[in-house]
Order: C-alpha cells, then sequence, then structure tokens
C-alpha cells in the first residue's frame, strides 16, 4: 500500500502541487510556502513540493528500519514531515 500511495501522491503533485503538500503537511507554513511558489510560477512549487516528499518518505522508511534521524530537515516546518508521519508515540529501540 505504501508504494501506491507514493505514486498517486506523485501524480496529484504533477498537477496541484498544493494539495501534494496538503496530503503529507496539513494546513500550516509548508503549505502557505508552496502556495506562494506556485503563485510565484509553476516550477517553483514542484521543486519545494517533491523536496517535501521526498522528506517525508525518507524519513518514513529510516523510522521502518530503526534509524532515528535527530536532525531537521532544512526548509521543512512540518513536524509530521520532519517525523515521517510517526507521531509522539513510544518508540521501542529495535533489540540486535
Amino acid at each position: 500500500m505504501g508504494a501506491a500511495s507514493a505514486i498517486l501522491l506523485v501524480l496529484v503533485t504533477i498537477f496541484l502541487p498544493p494539495l501534494g503538500v496538503y496530503a503529507i503537511a496539513g494546513c500550516g507554513a509548508d503549505l502557505l510556502v508552496n502556495i506562494c511558489l506556485t503563485l510565484l510560477g509553476y516550477f517553483p512549487g514542484h521543486l519545494h513540493a517533491f523536496y517535501l516528499e521526498y522528506v517525508y518518505y525518507d524519513r518514513r522508511e529510516q523510522t521502518r528500519l530503526g534509524r532515528f534521524s535527530n536532525t531537521r530537515a532544512p526548509g521543512v516546518y512540518s513536524e509530521r514531515i520532519q517525523s515521517g508521519g510517526n507521531g509522539y508515540g513510544t518508540i521501542v529501540q529495535p533489540t540486535v
């Protein structure tokens, strides 16, 4: 299901970048930045949207593999994207 949702999100983002950002970040600073960039030009809005999607899915995959990033991705304001969609729940460290 993860690959299908990512492909659908990319297709949505190709046609309307702010909608793709809203799907992963919700209503916040990232969405406002993307709307402004899209109004300035279609290409900057796409770059920003695809960057946010890359960070979101990369952090999600890293968390699934048990690797946790302490650094914040530059230019990303949403905690949902920074954490890869994982909320403030308890994270159990994997045993080796």
